[in-house]
């Protein structure tokens, strides 16, 4: 196996919580070194489980997926000290990684502008909220505010009279740590041509925007959109989820229906529902759609899950099961397509696993170093810089 594709570049991080974190930690996991800055109290994900009211710390999974293979250097960026060393740090750093606010990183003249004026080799990733222009460019936004509500996902995930559930934590930081991750690589490549860094800027509300401009892009061009309807009275009953008599739920994904539609008729053997008049193309299908459904879930009521899926794979009905978490954990098909990564315990710790960042490379395998402690590798960084002046 080869190192990773980032080996021998560097990149600071000056992140808190979770996209600023989950960017640099792909980089980690490709083979750069990354230094992450901490203040004394360290990065707050640290502590995450005791936000949540958990009072034990031990084991921190959100923590350890975006920062394992970090090197911790704690500097107190109140100090002049501090800044000092941050200051030769970023003098040898090939990327810096930020997502604390703007104004925040201008008082310690960490602003881009600022930073690009002294280091202008260096690539500048900035990760906020909001972006960093226009009147909110400082609000505070996490991946809830930003990426969800603000964006638009959160109102279009849900029929217009009701409020969105209770969203997973995680997924727009996620989403946006490897935005930035892209936008870095464009930008150093563009520096292997020109000798100069720069600005790369991306925002959780942007990547949300993104994420949805389909509908948005609809609703640009024309004025309106498709409203989120529950399943029962879907515009699409054969793209639509579905349960079998023992309960286990699936989707169809049936899109191209006048071509699919045959086959779930042959693999149902319901001769009489492809002859029903309300069904037989695309269009009568649209217009009676709610009848459509209805009539699904009664067949699909008379089947188990395990004699259906047979009966698709049969008859080349494209579906997919709806996983559980421990679905997913145990599904082969995530196993062997390397969707877990076996991690590098601590002294006393037991092996453990935890997911792997989506993207692999031929040749490389990779294998997490640990997840740091606080301050860990302070005293190495600072000896190493004190070694190149």
């Amino acid at each position: 196996m080869t190192a990773g594709p980032l080996t021998g570049y560097r990149v600071v991080e000056l992140g808190v919580w979770v996209a600023g974190p989950a960017a640099a930690g792909l980089m980690a996991d490709w083979g750069a070194d990354v230094i992450k800055v901490e203040p004394p109290a360290g990065d707050p994900q640290r502590r995450v489980f005791g936000a949540l009211g958990i009072a034990d710390q031990t084991g921190v999974p959100p923590f350890e997926i975006d920062n394992r293979g970090k090197r911790s250097v704690v500097l107190d960026l109140q100090t002049p000290e501090a800044r000092e060393h941050m200051e030769r740090l970023l003098a040898t750093a090939d990327v810096f990684v930020t997502n604390v606010r703007p104004d925040a990183l201008e008082r310690l003249g960490l602003g881009h502008e600022q930073v690009m004026a002294r280091h202008p080799r260096l690539v500048y990733a900035s990760l906020t909220g909001y972006g960093l222009d226009g009147p909110e460019r400082n609000r505070a936004g996490y991946d809830i505010g930003a990426f969800w509500a603000r964006s638009g996902l959160a109102h279009t995930l849900v029929p217009p009279d009701q409020l969105p559930p209770a969203l997973r934590s995680g997924m727009g930081d996620h989403t946006t740590g490897i935005t930035l991750v892209s936008g870095v690589l464009a930008k150093l490549l563009e520096r292997e041509r020109t000798g100069t860094g720069g600005l790369v800027a991306t925002s959780l509300m942007r990547t949300g925007m993104y994420t949805l401009a389909w509908d948005i892009g609809i609703a640009l061009r024309f004025g309106k959109r498709e409203s989120t309807r529950s399943r029962e009275r879907s515009r699409g009953p054969l793209v639509n989820s579905y349960r079998a008599s023992d309960g286990r739920a699936f989707w169809l994904l049936l899109l191209e229906a006048d071509r699919h539609w045959p086959k779930l008729v042959a693999a149902l053997e319901m001769s009489e529902l492809g002859d029903d008049e309300r069904f037989t193309d695309a269009k009568l299908r649209l217009a009676n759609s709610e009848a459509l459904i209805a009539e699904l879930d009664e067949a699909f009521a008379t089947f188990t899950y395990d004699d259906l899926i047979v009966r698709f794979d049969a008859h080349d009905v494209w579906w997919a099961p709806i996983n559980s978490i421990f679905d997913v954990i145990a599904d082969p098909q995530a196993q062997a397509n390397g969707a877990f990564v076996d991690m590098t315990p601590r002294d006393g710790e037991a092996p453990y696993r935890a997911v792997n960042g989506p993207v692999d490379f031929g040749g490389h395998a990779v294998r997490p170093g640990p997840v740091p402690n606080l301050g860990e590798h302070t005293a190495d960084v600072l000896a190493e810089l004190e070694q190149r002046s």
